[in-house]
């Protein structure tokens, strides 16, 4: 969700000489141990770059392809700014990242074969893309789409979010099918405008697919607030093969830590991304962003989903709340690093550190803001 040709980027490479780079990385790296999250470096990639006739910026989700040791990145400009698109990059890792490098740019076809339109011009048919992840096993992209739910004048645009499969080079192969309670609805029902499909993420044996629902839908209650107002979302499996639902789980979001300044202004909190761990473990973002605040505020989970249960026929979390829902430990608050936090939208494995731990990174989509960065966050994770 946005808040608010070359040259492109040789940005001073250093050879990763101390950095083991795996390749032969196993998706679920941890088999589900991490203790906690050691802060390493940042490093910004500077706003207005260009990369054949595209504007890099709003990067809302990341992954890590350790045979080729590169990094996909998802860019959730709806074609405004150039066509539909994810960009391919190398980080060079030696005691943090050193530079990042920005190699290709691939254009995303719909089923017709053609690039998804402007969303300004036709909001229908666009695609504001939100999270992305390779599947090695097949040679695959996976991503998704949130839905938009919009009124032009006396107009009601409405349309579904999605899940798409594309070959590496973005021409479009299938999709899932979406579960009745996710098609977006005249009336407020189903899910919310511009909040659906934020997060993706693969288990250890790309078997199944999981996508984390942002905010709430309708039924389940209210959007989350300050204070003591949490929220309920879902947690949906697929099925990688049939492409279709497996179950959802319920994931109750923390409440916005900070009031909207002026009160009643824009405030948000909601999941930006997960990533799969192992053992039906997860880590997951929840950003929260105020308005009059200038940092976004970040919360790195331990989601646990064993035991959690189905609640795909559940019509209601508000008034049937799950029983067993999804668990959560807190690993890490990004105000505790004390420095500027942005829009904190998607996270990845890397390769092992020089120690022997994995690494994790997280990627901070810009909004296309002057005010805002493309942040690359380096962590270690402490088994």
């Amino acid at each position: 969700m946005n808040l608010r040709f070359l040259p492109v980027i040789l940005f001073t490479i250093v050879l990763a000489s101390g950095c083991t780079s795996s390749k032969k990385l196993n998706h679920a790296a941890t088999g589900g141990s991490i203790s906690g999250l050691r802060f390493v470096n940042e490093y910004v990639v500077p706003n207005g770059q260009e990369l054949r006739g595209t504007l890099i910026g709003g990067l809302s989700g990341i992954d890590y392809d350790a045979r080729r040791d590169q990094y996909y990145l998802i860019c959730d400009d709806p074609s405004s700014k150039g066509a539909a698109r994810f960009y391919t990059a190398r980080l060079f890792i030696h005691e943090g990242i050193d530079s990042v490098h920005i190699t290709d740019v691939t254009i995303l076809l719909d089923a017709a074969g053609q690039p998804y339109p402007d969303i300004t011009k036709d909001r229908i048919h666009s695609a504001d893309l939100e999270a992305m992840r390779y599947d090695p096993t097949r040679n695959e992209m996976i991503w998704s789409s949130e839905g938009q739910r919009n009124r032009k004048g006396d107009k009601l645009e409405l349309q579904d979010p999605a899940v798409v499969i594309t070959d590496r080079a973005g021409r479009h192969k299938d999709s899932f099918a979406l579960p009745p309670n996710m098609h977006i609805q005249p009336i407020e029902k189903g899910p919310r405008h511009n909040s659906v499909f934020e997060g993706l993420a693969f288990d250890e044996k790309y078997r199944h697919v999981y996508v984390s629902v942002e905010e709430p839908l309708y039924e389940d209650g209210p959007r989350a607030g300050t204070g003591d107002s949490t929220a309920w979302v879902r947690l949906i499996k697929f099925n990688r093969n049939t492409r279709r639902q497996v179950a959802q789980y319920a994931y109750q979001l923390d409440a916005v830590p900070y009031a909207a300044n002026p009160a009643g202004a824009f405030k948000v909190n909601g999941i930006s991304d997960i990533l799969y761990l192992g053992k039906g473990q997860f880590i997951v973002i929840e950003r929260g962003f105020s308005s009059g605040r200038p940092v976004s505020d970040v919360r790195i989970y331990l989601a646990d989903a064993r035991g959690a249960e189905d609640v795909s026929g559940n019509p209601s979390l508000a008034a049937q709340p799950a029983r067993k829902p999804v668990t959560k430990k807190l690993l890490l608050d990004m105000n505790s690093l004390g420095r500027f936090v942005d829009n904190i939208e998607g996270v990845t494995f890397g390769p092992r550190l020089a120690n022997g731990h994995w690494s994790l990174v997280f990627v901070a989509d810009n909004n296309f803001d002057n005010k805002e960065k493309n942040q690359f966050f380096l962590f270690e994770v402490l088994p």
